[in-house]
């Protein structure tokens, strides 16, 4: 372009153009950027209200978890290795519970070893399942205490321990014969280990059985399986008298009759004889001598009725047992000698010398007679009750002198049970 000549437009345009979009570039930038920052900030704020909400939220369930001494256990948190993770806590998880419920059971069991209801009768409200040997029952039970006045009111049972091998067949029998009289008797049994009866839960045998051992017919173990239902029966502190019976035993009285019988009677009920026979005197070890003499020595029926007093001496007593125990082998049959000759030598002036369950040895044999269906009659039943014997109760003589009897087989229950209406009465 010369000198002089005009600027041309075209140029100038071109300059103002690129001018306008350098602005508008830098404009949508800082906008850009603006836009940026507030998205950021708003991001920020957004994730930061999460992450406390987060943070509460699992600060509340630990605060849960605490309360509840339950621990909860997320698996994804350990990555990849999750799931044995997940495993390990679970296990300690198991863990902490037993932990809990084994310090929770021992508290119960302190509350109710020091609970003086639980003392006084230890076996109400659940079955019998302490874990006490022979020695630690037999000197729990000893205890007698030496004030006179009962700081509860007692109302004096009748404890009825059962000897036996397994099933009672006379069950049903029994649970008609207690029928009505709740709170009056306690019901004890000793069987195999291991057996377990199945009996209705509102059956006075349910929830009865006693920790036990072997029995073998004819040995110590008998008296040992004795003093162990004595002397769980005198933890009820209720339990005024004591009545041994089988499973082929019956009561040949109703209930009434024979709880007003032992409960004002001034005497147990355990045979006791000696006279000069191979199966009484012959049985005497003279290695017994001096603490049992031969003229001291007596027998008697296995099936004996103890006031309390005697009870606790039974059990108690470990000089005569031990003497037993080493001398009075199975052809001694400590069980017909023991109770006898110990209560002939300590309790002679509180003993009627007598039993209160029949039995018939009239046939000879080791064993007494037994007594099926077609046997067991009214007019058999009756005689038992009354059958011409005169006895003395309370210094006065009296025809009531059996309120049991024995042995009966399991087919005699149907006839027994439809005696019930009529001369047994219950």
């Amino acid at each position: 372009m010369k000198p002089g000549t005009l600027k041309s437009p075209r140029r100038e345009y071109c300059w103002s153009s690129g001018l306008l979009k350098a602005v508008v570039a830098l404009a949508i930038l800082m906008a850009g950027v603006i836009i940026g920052l507030a998205a950021s900030s708003s991001s920020s704020s957004v994730l930061g209200s999460s992450s406390l909400s987060l943070q509460a939220e699992a600060e509340a369930a630990a605060a849960a978890a605490n309360s509840n001494n339950v621990i909860m256990v997320a698996a994804a948190a350990a990555g990849g290795g999750g799931g044995a993770a997940a495993n390990n806590n679970n296990n300690d998880i198991i863990i902490r519970k037993r932990k809990k419920k084994k310090a929770m059971a021992t508290s119960a069991t302190t509350t109710q070893l020091l609970d003086f209801r639980g003392f006084v009768d230890p076996g109400s409200g659940s079955p019998w399942g302490h874990s006490m040997s022979d020695p630690e029952l037999f000197w729990r039970a000893s205890m007698v205490p030496r004030a006179e006045e009962y700081p509860f009111q007692r109302v004096p049972k009748v404890a009825f321990l059962f000897l036996t091998r397994g099933p009672l067949p006379f069950a049903p029998l029994w649970e008609r014969f207690f029928r009505g009289h709740e709170g009056l008797y306690s019901v004890y049994v000793h069987a195999v280990p291991g057996y377990t009866g199945r009996y209705r839960r509102s059956s006075p045998f349910h929830g009865r059985q006693i920790p036990s051992r072997e029995v073998s017919w004819g040995s110590i173990t008998l008296v040992d399986a004795e003093k162990r239902l004595l002397a769980n029966a005198l933890l009820d502190w209720s339990n005024q008298r004591f009545v041994l019976v089988s499973e082929s035993c019956v009561p040949v009285f109703n209930f009434r009759t024979v709880y007003e019988y032992l409960v004002n009677s001034a005497h147990s009920y355990v045979e006791s004889y000696n006279i000069d026979v191979p199966q009484c005197a012959g049985r005497y070890n003279p290695r017994m001598a001096p603490e049992v003499t031969e003229d001291q020595w007596r027998k008697g029926s296995e099936w004996f009725e103890l006031s309390r007093d005697l009870a606790v001496d039974v059990v108690a007593d470990q000089r005569y047992y031990a003497l037993f125990r080493r001398h009075c082998t199975p052809s001694c049959y400590p069980d017909e000698h023991y109770i006898p000759t110990f209560l002939h030598l300590w309790h002679g002036a509180r003993n009627a010398n007598r039993t209160v369950t029949w039995v018939d040895w009239s046939r000879g044999g080791p064993h007494p007679a037994r007594f099926g269906r077609a046997a067991t009659t009214t007019d058999f039943v009756a005689a038992i009750r009354n059958n011409g014997t005169r006895c003395l109760y309370n210094g006065k003589p009296t025809t009531v002198c059996y309120l049991f009897a024995r042995k009966f087989a399991p087919s005699a229950l149907g006839t027994l049970l439809n005696l019930t209406t009529t001369i047994l009465d219950f």
